[in-house]
């Protein structure tokens, strides 16, 4: 048979439909278009099989030599092109068998809802609900999950919130008395609040496993949307009385590009809108009170909803009475030691000093460590701290005079009883020579008391200018002989009870103050 005829043959063999079966089982009818494929793809193959030479026939006219020199050249292309097209129906079967079941998924995923179809073919996510009647109203309401850290050295607190914002959408609104719960990644198709946290410093949303986002559709078109978030917000902190402070820090919802014009915010409960905080715990604080408020933020731009969320920490102050506060009392109280010490155990009572010293140095430098460096106010901390080291050098200095005292004594002693005897005279000489010289004035002014009114001016002046100064010099004189000291050893029985009540009414003066004022 000629190459014509085998032509013939081969394009009647392509409209020929196959009968397939893989692994015994009759596959369904293949998708619209299969049967072109599939009859090019044997037409191909045909038509590669029609140029093969053909077997040596019995009966007719032999071919040319110029069609054997043309088969001779084109074989090896045609022999690829036989693999290429083997190979293709192989892919095509694979394929075919593969996707048996798809009309019968395609056929309920075309069945969308109404809502979705609006969605994707009228909606325009670039513009706000209700464009022309007005602003759109956005309920805020808030779940505290936590808050992990609050520092008082970069004034701020990281916590994790549950977001929910609800509004109204006329061009979402469907037939049906249920809510459509979407994928959190349809929200890109959908106009959202540019809601933000005005005192942020870093805020990111949750990704694992997906983006943790919620959108919910009801039939009236309202949309609940939810995030969840965490944040670092700034805190402006008064640590005057720390540690036993309380800080009132709030966290600020605002619109970025909508002014009350385009978007107006409210809280869905009121004070109720924010949960979570009752069964909160925290290390160093106790959330005491809590409660919300409307505001406007005003800027150059213009004015701007705002939704504020203030709460009260008050700080846990056993921590610190453990850790400072007993310490120091006790190293202070460590010091009053050497006041029953002997005066002559010189060593004993160097070391209990110094060593009280540095350990309430090293405790307050230790204290300021979770303190901001720069501070711009005295701390009550601070106060106490200072209180605390003023009694432990006193009583390191209380020692120093003691000794002083001691030796000053010992060394009056060896002196004669005459040379003792003259200085007391000498002393006693200078104060009556003060007596004397303050009292002279006093006679002149009554013996002369009949001079004119000038002369008693200028004897008035004279009078004061030379009683003032001898008066200071007698009362220093007096305290001076006040504070003498018989026995240096009687320094210490003083001690012992002068430091104990000054420390303690101290305390009291310090407590009362920064717990009740």
């Amino acid at each position: 048979m000629g190459a014509p005829a085998r032509r013939q043959q081969g394009g009647a063999f392509c409209h020929c439909r196959p009968a397939l079966a893989v692994g015994g089982l009759e596959p369904a009818v293949p998708r619209r278009g299969a049967p072109a494929v599939l009859g090019r793809l044997r037409g191909c193959s045909e038509a590669a099989a029609a140029l093969r030479p053909a077997p040596a026939a019995a009966e007719g006219p032999r071919p040319r030599p110029r069609l054997q020199e043309l088969q001779e050249l084109l074989k090896p292309h045609l022999t690829m092109c036989s693999l290429k097209c083997y190979s293709l129906r192989a892919l095509f079967l694979l394929m075919l068998c593969r996707s048996m079941k798809i009309p019968e998924v395609e056929g309920k995923g075309e069945m969308l809802p109404p809502t979705i179809e609006k969605i994707i073919k009228g909606y325009n996510k670039y513009l706000r609900p209700f464009f022309d009647n007005g602003p759109v109203s956005v309920g805020m309401s808030l779940d505290i999950a936590s808050i992990d850290t609050i520092s008082e050295i970069n004034m701020d607190y990281t916590a994790t919130i549950f977001l929910r914002q609800r509004w109204t959408d006329e061009r979402l609104c469907f037939d049906g008395n249920k809510s459509l719960s979407l994928d959190g990644r349809l929200v890109e198709m959908l106009w959202v609040p540019d809601t933000f946290i005005v005192d942020s410093k870093k805020s990111f949303l949750h990704d694992i496993t997906v983006e943790n986002r919620l959108i919910r559709i009801y039939p009236n078109g309202t949309i609940l949307y939810a995030l969840r978030i965490t944040t670092t917000v700034a805190c402006s902190m008064d640590l005057t009385k720390y540690p036993m402070d309380k800080q009132m820090c709030t966290l600020q919802l605002e619109s970025w590009g909508y002014n009350i014009n385009d978007v107006m915010f409210y809280w869905t409960r009121g004070n109720d809108s924010v949960r979570g905080l009752d069964t909160l715990r925290l290390a160093q604080y106790t959330v005491e009170d809590h409660f919300t408020s409307v505001s406007e933020a005003v800027y150059e731009t213009g004015r701007y909803p705002k939704l504020v969320f203030h709460f009260e920490l008050k700080r846990n102050i056993l921590y610190f009475i453990l850790e400072t506060y007993v310490p120091s009392i006790l190293l202070v109280v460590l010091s009053w030691v050497s006041f029953w010490i002997s005066q002559s155990s010189v060593p004993a009572r160097i070391c209990i000093g110094v060593t009280t010293v540095l350990t309430m140095t090293t405790l307050m430098m230790g204290a300021r460590t979770s303190l901001p460096n720069a501070n711009c106010f005295i701390k009550a901390i601070d106060v106490y701290l200072g209180i605390c080291f003023s009694f432990i050098f006193g009583a390191l200095l209380e020692y120093a005079v003691a000794h002083f005292c001691a030796l000053h004594r010992l060394s009056s002693k060896e002196l004669p009883k005459d040379e003792d005897e003259e200085a007391e005279e000498e002393s006693n000489g200078v104060l009556a020579a003060v007596a004397n010289s303050c009292s002279a004035p006093d006679n002149m002014s009554k013996i002369n008391s009949n001079k004119t009114s000038i002369d008693r001016k200028r004897e008035t002046s004279k009078h004061n200018g030379c009683s003032s100064p001898m008066s200071v010099m007698k009362r220093l004189f007096c305290i001076f002989d006040c504070f003498h000291v018989k026995n240096p050893y009687h320094i210490d029985n003083y001690a012992r009870f002068s430091f104990p009540l000054s420390f303690m009414i101290i305390n009291v003066f310090y407590w009362v103050y920064y717990l009740y004022f």
